[in-house]
């Protein structure tokens, strides 16, 4: 599943004002001053925010063609062992 890094950056802003406005809710109904209702409110957006990006960043990671991308790239490719005997093969002559 392919999703371009703007609608990424978006779904993420919607879920975090989601938790946000749940967040804001659910503590609007404790008996708590309103300065503490606030901050809290703030900081389970901005963690919801951080916490999608960061899941994000690693579901890319992970991909398969992001794999086979760091693989191909890699100073330290697998070969067979046939080929290492004749690659030593050649070098004594």
């Amino acid at each position: 599943m392919y999703i371009s890094s703007r609608a990424a950056l978006i779904r993420n802003f919607g879920v975090a004002l989601l938790n946000g406005t749940i967040t804001l809710i659910i503590l609007s109904i404790a008996p708590l001053g309103l300065a503490a209702v606030i901050i809290n409110t703030i900081l389970v957006t901005v963690a919801s925010f951080v916490n999608a990006t960061a899941g994000d960043a690693v579901v890319k990671f992970l991909q398969p063609s992001q794999i086979k991308t760091m693989i191909e790239n890699s100073e330290f490719k697998i070969q067979n062992p046939e080929s290492r005997i004749r690659n030593r093969e050649s070098r004594r002559f």
